[in-house]
């Protein structure tokens, strides 16, 4: 038969075992979905520049079959239509350009939000695991000061926007009763019979 101390010291064992099975665990998950959302956002990022990138050739080769095609005519409608490609071949790029910076922008957007998920997913597991490892290691959890010192000020403010107001009312009220006193107050005055 086992003795008391030994089961207690296999049963503090094995949660230990578990502890850190499940911390090993919570790290290799926040670290994959780490790993998955960087990726995506690095594809997005990829696929919206390949886009843009695409769509400003076309435009560019449009451009430059448009011109090349009409600058065979006469001289002058030559110049202007090769001034019309020009400024064409400049839209396509300025578009080209925006389009990228947009999906580059897009792209740092979705990482950061993928960040912040990772970080609170992160935040999350080890401050669950701290608050199992205290526990199992007998501590009890602190108190909750900032909420207590909150209460507390909160308290004192009620009570001295109260203890205010029955002043007030107070004052107010011993006004009233000393002009109703003033009011209906009869004055004698002695006169004199010969």
């Amino acid at each position: 038969m086992f003795s008391r101390k030994s089961t207690a010291e296999r049963t503090t064992a094995q949660a230990w075992d578990y502890l850190s099975t499940a911390m090993t665990a919570a790290g290799e998950s926040v670290k994959g979905a780490g790993l998955h959302s960087v990726d995506v956002a690095g594809a997005k990022t990829s696929e919206l520049a390949g886009a843009a990138s695409k769509h400003s050739q076309k435009l560019a080769g449009k451009a430059a079959k448009h011109s090349d095609r009409l600058a065979a005519k006469a001289s002058k409608q030559s110049q202007r239509l090769a001034d019309k490609g020009y400024k064409l071949a400049d839209k396509a790029s300025t578009k080209g350009s925006k389009l990228a910076d947009k999906a580059t922008t897009q792209g740092y957007k979705l990482s950061g939000k993928a960040g912040a998920k990772v970080n609170a997913a992160t935040d999350e597991a080890w401050s669950r695991a701290n608050l199992a490892a205290n526990a199992l290691a007998g501590r009890k959890p602190g108190l909750p000061w900032g909420l207590i010192i909150g209460a507390s000020l909160i308290g004192v403010a009620a009570g001295w926007l109260a203890a205010s107001t029955v002043r007030a009312a107070a004052e107010r009220q011993a006004e009233n009763e000393e002009l109703e006193l003033a009011e209906t107050a009869i004055v004698v005055t002695p006169t004199y019979d010969n």
